[in-house]
């Protein structure tokens, strides 16, 4: 999908780390970590991977897998600065009504597709009011 829409897309990821899941918040600052480093989007990719078993040794697992830089990652994994964009993300979620993840918006509406094809039918209806 990434290619097909790669020139008309823009895809912004906000963290909502739920309190519910102990490693939330600490897999939210991994990926800013790991960000720092140009890798966000292969943490991002691995900690949705292995969604079901995320806790401090998975991440540093995935940060040694990466090959990120380890004094880099464990220092930057708690900077004020990525604690403050969390802090952000998950003010507006609430503001917004997001209660849970992943949540979606196309366009500033929320969706809640229930497949695939849901998700493409409704990406290529705002794409056509865009052109039209």
């Amino acid at each position: 999908m990434s290619d097909t829409y790669k020139d008309k897309l823009k895809l912004v990821i906000k963290h909502f780390p739920l309190t519910s899941h102990k490693f939330a918040r600490i897999a939210a600052q991994a990926s800013l970590a790991a960000h720092k480093q140009g890798k966000f989007w292969e943490f991002h990719e691995k900690l949705f991977d292995n969604y079901d078993s995320i806790n401090d040794d998975k991440i540093k697992e995935i940060a040694i897998e990466l090959k990120l830089d380890m004094d880099k990652f464990n220092a930057d994994i708690n900077l004020p600065e990525i604690q403050l964009i969390i802090d952000r993300d998950i003010k507006n979620g609430k503001e917004i009504g997001v209660l849970g993840t992943p949540t979606i918006f196309i366009n500033g509406k929320q969706m809640n597709p229930r497949t695939f094809d849901d998700f493409i039918t409704k990406i290529e209806s705002e794409l056509e009011k865009n052109t039209n």
